[in-house]
């Protein structure tokens, strides 16, 4: 039988619950997308909606983030220093999953109207990917499972891209190469437990 105690303990108790339930949500191992899924099954729900609605694969906006962030919800440049002592601001004001600067950000929220997103949702963060992608095939006819140059148009811009502004920076075709090759390897573990994942319902969390 429930007294006033148990009723005012309540609120703390489901906070605690909360709170555990955030902590053991954690990523086991980034490097198989099975195993991110896993551990956090409404991103695979997220994946699939964003999917329908752009169009595309998953496994290729799922490795731009993982390029760009880590899986990290508040990943941003790092700050910069003069003379290693005075710190300078950052490179940009890129922020989230996805690393969105504000600017293109804006242009999504616009993009989908009346919602509401945050850089820091990886919902929000996906579905953006998955939009720049749908943009880029647009200006630029780049393939939706083309993971090296959607890259490119993701971190050059679609203008930039076009003008070539990539062909002499080595180290970002190194990255592209990673990229790609991530997007390939993501492919191939999904084939192996994307039938599980459909299974699934979405959790709380």
């Amino acid at each position: 039988m429930f007294s006033l105690n148990n009723i005012r303990l309540f609120p703390i108790v489901l906070v605690c619950l909360i709170s555990l339930g955030c902590a053991s949500s954690t990523l086991t191992n980034k490097e198989d997308v099975c195993a991110i899924f896993s551990d956090k099954p409404h991103w695979y729900q997220a994946a699939k909606r964003s999917v329908e609605r752009w169009g595309g694969p998953i496994h290729v906006p799922m490795a731009i983030i993982y390029q760009e962030s880590t899986f990290s919800a508040d990943a941003r440049p790092k700050m910069q220093y003069f003379l290693g002592l005075i710190p300078t601001g950052r490179a940009s004001d890129a922020y989230g999953y996805a690393q969105a600067l504000k600017s293109t950000w804006g242009e999504y929220e616009a993009a989908v109207g009346s919602r509401s997103p945050d850089r820091d949702d990886f919902e929000d963060a996906i579905d953006f990917v998955l939009w720049y992608m749908n943009v880029t095939y647009q200006r630029n006819g780049v393939s939706k499972w083309n993971a090296y140059d959607h890259y490119l148009n993701y971190h050059e811009g679609q203008g930039g891209y076009s003008r070539g502004s990539h062909l002499n920076k080595k180290w970002l075709l190194t990255t592209a190469t990673r990229v790609n090759a991530r997007s390939k390897k993501f492919a191939s573990q999904l084939t192996e437990c994307r039938a599980e994942l459909d299974s699934r319902k979405r959790g709380w969390f």
